[in-house]
């Protein structure tokens, strides 16, 4: 583990097997490793282990650019999309560069070097090791494996059934038969409840608020009759075309029409609804796409409402006591399971340690480079997703752009990129890295993002169909990334030629 590697991708999931995997097929002459700190790859799809674990987007924008999603039905079990990462891991070479149980505890940028040096603690025996890189790929996530969100209930000590959160699910639990009361409004709480409705003699879900809830056939007729009847690429790429078109169409009419959306959602939820619940419960403060949609497979979840086996409740807790929970206004529910759904940790650049020239790095105080660059961080890149869409579309552009920008140093004999505010650039509004989004699991954690400004390329526009085009055309002299070569002693920055 002594040479300098090319290129090193931190994290074996969804996003760093796909990395991988453009690496293998746009620079196949290129030494890079996958740093994995768990003993087995499938980031979120392997960790996630609670009933009806699933996807909340379609697979057709989930998959990979580069590999057809062939199954039947497009919005997906973990089980499968698990099976669908490492496949790909394996169709392509990957498996081989993934180094098991190694997390990165820091990460300092040498300008002398230029490299960055990395520090390894090895999971399966203790030891620390250093691991040099030229270029760094952050493919690690955005939230925290080792701690869940979880709020402090009053009274949880007093609580004598078994207390479980979905990230830390106990092989084997048995639900039969027994009372389920499911605290959170966010996807997991409603993929739990239909799951665990058929075995459970009830499941309850308490909210503290309503979300936005979008029942979608977990199949797509016109992706299957195009599977049909076109090669498996094409049909995948006009799929893939037809989904992103209808998300960012969505996306958009919620923007500009907000109301028209809110309503047409309600008429959707009061027609699965009917009867046998209150719209109240489904009827959120916030338009929609101000938090994520949740979606509902089949309307799976209305037809465990309708069966008689779950309810959904609109309360705050009190206190929870021997027998459940008692809410603000005096009441109970009984329950002899606490599933506590009420969301992620973030946790920023894979919780490495970053520095540059043994110095700690600021984050806050950077400004993002189209998201996925940071000023003052050379040669490294970082993948998040969208917030209004699947998570791989944007790992796959950003992916794609760093093979196409380390052709270019290649091309133009630099060894360093940074990204760096122009010089004669007019002074630029600060704003949060993700703006216009208040889920609480963003908000708890934005002042610990970098900035994004009011003008490209400072702007992180989570807008995938803008992006798509932007990155395919954009030109990699433009004036917010400075090169280096390594013939420069006097290590001052200047642009490539």
């Amino acid at each position: 583990m002594n040479d300098i590697l090319d290129v090193v991708i931190i994290g074996a999931g969804l996003s760093g097997v796909g990395a991988a995997c453009h690496m293998k097929r746009n620079c196949p002459e290129r030494k890079i490793a996958l740093l994995e700190a768990r003993e087995r790859s499938g980031g979120t799809w392997d960790l996630f282990r609670y009933p009806g674990i699933r996807s909340d987007s379609d697979m057709h924008t989930l998959g990979y650019s580069f590999k057809p999603w062939e199954a039947s039905k497009a919005i997906a079990d973990g089980p499968s999309i698990l099976s669908y990462v490492r496949e790909t891991a394996k169709e392509y070479g990957v498996e081989s560069l993934i180094r098991y149980q190694q997390k990165v505890r820091q990460a300092n940028w040498s300008s002398e070097q230029q490299c960055w040096e990395l520090t390894i603690e090895d999971g399966s025996g203790g030891t620390v090791q250093s691991l040099k890189t030229r270029f760094l790929h952050l493919c690690a996530g955005y939230y925290n494996y080792n701690h869940g969100h979880q709020p402090e209930f009053p009274g949880r000590e007093a609580f004598q059934g078994e207390f479980v959160h979905p990230q830390f699910w106990p092989e084997g639990l048995n639900y039969e038969n027994k009372r389920v009361l499911i605290i959170g409004s966010g996807a997991t709480a409603m993929t739990l409840v239909p799951s665990m409705a058929d075995k459970a003699a009830e499941v309850v879900m308490l909210q503290r608020s309503p979300t936005w809830v979008v029942s979608r056939a977990s199949t797509d007729w016109i992706a299957n009759f195009l599977k049909a009847v076109l090669p498996k690429s094409w049909a995948y790429n006009l799929t893939r075309w037809k989904n992103t078109r209808m998300q960012h169409w969505l996306y958009k009419k919620t923007r500009k029409q907000p109301e028209k959306v809110r309503q047409m959602l309600l008429d959707q939820t009061r027609k699965e609804l009917g009867d046998a619940g209150d719209m109240a419960d489904f009827t959120p403060e916030y338009n929609p796409w101000d938090q994520r949609l949740c979606l509902v497979p089949d309307s799976d979840l209305f037809g465990a409402i309708h069966s008689g086996k779950a309810r959904v409740v609109t309360n705050q807790i009190d206190t929870l006591t021997a027998e459940g929970v008692r809410l603000a206004d005096g009441t109970e529910i009984a329950a002899d399971i606490i599933v506590s759904a009420t969301g992620l940790e973030l946790e920023l650049m894979g919780g490495i340690d970053l520095q540059v020239d043994g110095e700690a790095f600021d984050i806050p105080s950077s400004w993002s480079y189209r998201g996925m660059m940071c000023t003052g961080l050379p040669n490294m890149v970082s993948v998040f997703g969208y917030i209004n869409a699947s998570w791989t579309l944007r790992a796959d552009l950003v992916s794609q752009w760093m093979c196409r920008l380390l052709a270019h140093m290649d091309s133009s004999g630099a060894s360093v990129v940074t990204a760096a505010i122009e010089e004669d650039l007019p002074p630029m509004e600060a704003r949060p890295w993700i703006d216009n989004f208040s889920a609480g699991y963003m908000q708890r954690v934005m002042h610990l993002f970098p900035k994004q400004g009011d003008r490209n390329p400072w702007v992180n526009s989570q807008n995938y169909l803008r992006e798509k085009r932007e990155f395919e055309e954009m030109s990699f002299t433009e004036a917010a990334l400075k090169y280096e070569s390594p013939r420069n002693t006097e290590s001052d920055t200047q642009r490539a030629a």
